[in-house]
């Protein structure tokens, strides 16, 4: 058979590759969720899974967007972090809904200021309209004041965006402040399970499909030329992800008990 003969086979099976190589890059990310997400509804416990995992993917993928302006990158990773959005303001709301239920404490805390019909407050006393106590950041009573922080948060970088725009070197330096965002993605979650000294309510499923994305992701990367930053990004995040299902390993194999605080108060150390 003649070389040319093969290539009415050959060019819609690459086709078809690079359209299935782009699919997994918009939705393989959210793909580790669904199994956390099922988990804590079927459960209706939070406790194993960081909120703070979806900060960090909602300032990640806001940034990314934002350096999208300022220099095009392929559109398969723009809408990857359009859906990455839309998928951690939905494990927000579900986190925020569950854990708020089982709270105890009925007290109220809020990104913006108390409403005037808010039940607990009788006669408020005076306050900012923004709530910055860091004790209580990203741990708010209502899934709004997340959405109105996300809101605030996109706001302020995106007017600073379009006023440096034209700055080559804030452009490169939003990419990389975005990547590495990205890339500390798994820190909060290895940070819960050091606190905790172990991994049990975190979704081993979700970890693993993680190390499996993030290594599939890097690898298109490299090969699809994508800016040096999303590389290094990929990179830091499989390292991270190792970390992670070592800890898995280290607290399944050799169970650690939680120290007391009271008792021990300078004890900080996992092992």
């Amino acid at each position: 058979m003649e070389p040319g003969g093969l290539e009415w086979l050959l060019v819609p099976m690459q086709q078809l590759v690079s359209w299935g190589a782009a699919g997994a890059m918009v939705f393989g990310g959210v793909v580790p969720y669904i199994p956390q997400y099922r988990d804590i509804r079927r459960t209706q416990n939070a406790e194993g899974f960081s909120t703070y995992v979806c900060l960090v993917l909602l300032v990640a993928n806001i940034l990314r967007i934002l350096f999208w302006f300022g220099r095009r990158f392929e559109s398969p990773l723009l809408w990857q972090s359009i859906i990455m959005i839309i998928t951690m303001l939905l494990m927000l709301k579900l986190c925020t809904e569950i854990r708020v239920s089982n709270e105890l404490n009925v007290k109220r805390r809020s990104f913006a200021a108390a409403d005037s019909k808010d039940e607990e407050i009788k006669a408020p006393p005076k306050r900012s309209y923004l709530d910055f106590d860091l004790n209580y950041f990203w741990h708010w009573s209502k899934f709004t004041d997340y959405v109105q922080c996300v809101l605030t948060f996109t706001g302020v970088t995106g007017y600073i965006t379009y006023l440096w725009l034209d700055s080559s070197l804030f452009v490169e330096m939003l990419g990389f402040l975005a990547v590495f965002t990205e890339a500390m993605l798994g820190v909060p979650q290895l940070y819960r399970n050091y606190q905790n000294r172990s991994t049990e309510g975190m979704s081993i499923k979700m970890v693993l499909m993680w190390t499996s994305g993030d290594t599939f992701k890097t690898v298109y990367f490299i090969l699809n030329q994508a800016p040096f930053q999303f590389s290094i990004c990929g990179l830091l995040q499989v390292f991270v992800d190792i970390a992670i299902l070592l800890q898995v390993y280290l607290y399944s194999h050799y169970p650690q008990k939680p120290v007391s605080h009271a008792a021990h108060p300078a004890s900080t150390k996992a092992l």
